[in-house]
């Protein structure tokens, strides 16, 4: 069974970088045809796809925040991660990492709170 777990700071200032890792565990992230994705819900409001980075190591991002977003792997470690640069307040929202298969996300992590503040 596999599980997610997000880490990282959980207070940015704004104009920085935020940066979250989520380890895998139960299975690999080079696995064919999964792809691990970034997901982010601000409070009070939907849940907002921010990319994904495929099994081959190719990245796909959301055209809104392409260009801040960045999503890397280590393939070592069974890790991948987030950048989202430039962060302003309206970027504070729980943040998810997940798991995609065709389209449906199987697993999840349990998310991890990201404030962006002064």
């Amino acid at each position: 069974q596999v599980q997610l777990q997000e880490s990282g700071p959980g207070l940015v200032k704004p104009s920085q970088t935020l940066s979250l890792t989520c380890t895998v565990s139960g299975g690999s992230i080079t696995t064919n045809y999964y792809y691990w994705s970034w997901i982010r819900q601000p409070p009070g409001k939907g849940l907002e796809w921010m990319g994904a980075i495929a099994y081959s190591g190719s990245t796909y991002y959301s055209p809104s925040l392409k260009s801040r977003t960045s999503i890397s792997r280590d393939t070592s470690k069974n890790q991948f991660t987030l950048q989202l640069s430039s962060v302003t307040p309206e970027d504070t929202a729980v943040y998810y990492c997940a798991r995609d298969l065709s389209g449906a996300l199987d697993a999840w992590g349990q998310g991890t709170l990201v404030t962006v503040s002064s």
